[in-house]
């Protein structure tokens, strides 16, 4: 089974892979600049928090939401926040945990029907991230990292026509483009078309991020895997 792309919130990006990391010392650098302008208020350890997970100190991260889930231990967006970043770092059992409490403290809380989904799919229970990733469309349409991880799966399941429909769809909300195009075409390349493929490929790579970027770290790993689809049906 293919690994998504995607670990989807509102707050970050996907999937199971951890994000690149910094150089030790330009790390040590930027959570220090973080660590002076992080004060008490919730908003600003919540935005810390998130900035620390995306230099990939994932335990500086948690303690922050741990912090704020002290003081308001019925948030579900920050029991989903933690749960995403337990992922990242490997502790899915955790994520399952908190992304389970957030739902049941808000049930209408989208993202976090998306991101057990994805946590159902890591471990192949295909149907159960299917009906999570419904869901999450259920409460919001315009959902576009959901419609992406949804055509994901239903290529993982063989459904190729309705993987390409849910990329179709998800290019109506002008965003992620180059992540659409790359799925779309790995879903053609495996369905056997692949002139398509290629042609998305091309596309992708025009738009994914030439090198290592923290603000779109899965965008540069979802770019080196095109590279490598692209060169396996040029070299057929």
């Amino acid at each position: 089974m293919n690994t998504h792309t995607f670990l989807a919130s509102d707050d970050e990006q996907h999937y199971s892979d951890k994000c690149i990391a910094n150089t030790k010392d330009n790390v040590r650098h930027q959570e220090a600049s973080i660590n002076n302008d992080c004060i008490v208020g919730d908003g600003n350890l919540r935005s810390c928090a998130l900035r620390f997970a995306r230099l990939g100190d994932y335990r500086e991260a948690i303690s922050l939401l741990n912090q704020l889930l002290k003081r308001n231990p019925e948030n579900a967006i920050d029991y989903n926040n933690r749960g995403l970043i337990y992922y990242q770092c490997g502790e899915r059992q955790k994520a399952f945990h908190d992304y389970n409490t957030a739902i049941e403290l808000n049930p209408k809380l989208a993202s976090a029907y998306n991101n057990r989904a994805n946590y159902y799919a890591a471990y192949g229970n295909l149907a159960a991230a299917l009906d999570d990733y419904d869901e999450a469309l259920n409460l919001n349409p315009t959902y576009t990292r959901a419609w992406i991880n949804r055509g994901i799966t239903l290529r993982d399941l063989g459904r190729y026509e309705e993987s390409i429909d849910n990329f179709e769809v998800a290019q109506l909300f002008d965003q992620y483009e180059g992540h659409i195009l790359a799925e779309r075409g790995r879903t053609y390349h495996l369905w056997g078309d692949w002139n398509w493929a290629i042609a998305d490929y091309r596309r992708a790579l025009a738009l994914l991020p030439m090198s290592q970027n923290h603000s779109d770290a899965a965008g540069w790993r979802l770019r080196l895997q095109v590279e490598n689809w692209l060169g396996e049906l040029l070299c057929s």
